[in-house]
């Protein structure tokens, strides 16, 4: 089929090859002409600007998104609405929040242009093992692009999980369990480190445990390769950053008086690795001296 992707970074390019090899003719373009450049040497069609992307597609024509969540993805696909017509479609692949994509459906609608919204996971390994696809909308648009849906995922790899939000909402909740998975991980993987008769091969285990074990996962897989690189982890800061859909997972938790523990702990986990010094932990010594005469470590 034929289609357009707006926005060239690892993802949207990946998936842009992964598409091409599959035989599916490809129109992009992005800020940086050269990523354009790039993706055009090795079969795309280039496009100087969305609306040139949109005139160069035939109808029904689909655009696929790929840009950063929020400010980018509203100016774009706001311009792509002042050039899609009736029965086209536009698919919003960032992680929005589903609110918002619940908004940018109705407004499509209204000019006559469907709208899916797809949560895309499968990071830098999606172009070798296939993107997770969770799609929002309704029936006709998903079917006009599975064709591409069908080449993007692996086997079984996509689903219409419901309307319009509906895509983003599951990919959101799919990365609060994410952060948990990683959490206890980490803290997992930390206790071994400390146990104090031995230096156990922490690699070794995780290797172990990808065999069998209730805890096998692919993640534990990918931490096999990360301690065969460095077993001690002594070139990587403990410094984790966070895109936001955690933090919406636990407000969407509060909002709905959802008890998300597991999910909410690791998302200030993730705020406290950011602390050279802990101001909290600071009050904490200082009041155990104060009340017990406990000992305090000088700064």
């Amino acid at each position: 089929m034929h289609l357009g992707i707006v926005g060239l970074g690892r993802m949207g390019a990946n998936m842009t090859r992964r598409l091409m090899k599959d035989g599916h003719a490809l129109v992009v373009t992005d800020i940086d002409e050269g990523h354009v450049a790039e993706l055009v040497e090795e079969g795309a069609t280039g496009a100087a600007s969305v609306s040139e992307l949109i005139a160069a597609l035939p109808t029904p024509r689909v655009v696929w998104l790929m840009v950063p969540s929020g400010e980018a993805t509203e100016s774009v696909f706001r311009e792509a609405l002042d050039h899609l017509g009736q029965g086209d479609v536009v698919v919003d692949g960032a992680n929005s929040h589903f609110t918002d994509s619940i908004r940018r459906g109705e407004e499509a609608e209204r000019r006559g242009v469907r709208m899916l919204d797809a949560g895309v996971s499968g990071g830098v390994w999606g172009l070798a093992e296939g993107y997770n696809l969770m799609v929002g909308g309704e029936d006709g648009a998903f079917e006009t692009v599975e064709p591409a849906l069908k080449t993007l995922a692996p086997e079984d790899g996509y689903a219409h999980v419901g309307p319009v939000g509906a895509g983003h909402f599951v990919k959101m909740i799919h990365n609060g369990i994410e952060y948990g998975l990683l959490q206890a991980y980490g803290e997992g993987f930390e206790a071994l480190a400390a146990y104090p008769h031995a230096d156990l091969d922490l690699e070794k285990i995780a290797e172990l445990w990808t065999h069998g074990a209730v805890v096998r996962s692919w993640l534990l897989e990918l931490l096999v390769g990360a301690l065969s690189d460095d077993a001690s982890l002594d070139a990587i800061r403990g410094y984790v950053d966070d895109n936001g859909m955690g933090r919406w997972t636990v407000d969407y938790g509060v909002d709905q008086a959802v008890p998300l523990p597991a999910i909410s702990a690791a998302l200030y986990a993730r705020f406290r690795s950011r602390q050279d010094d802990s101001f909290s932990a600071k009050v904490v010594a200082a009041l155990r001296n104060q009340f017990g005469g406990h000992p305090v470590k000088e700064a």
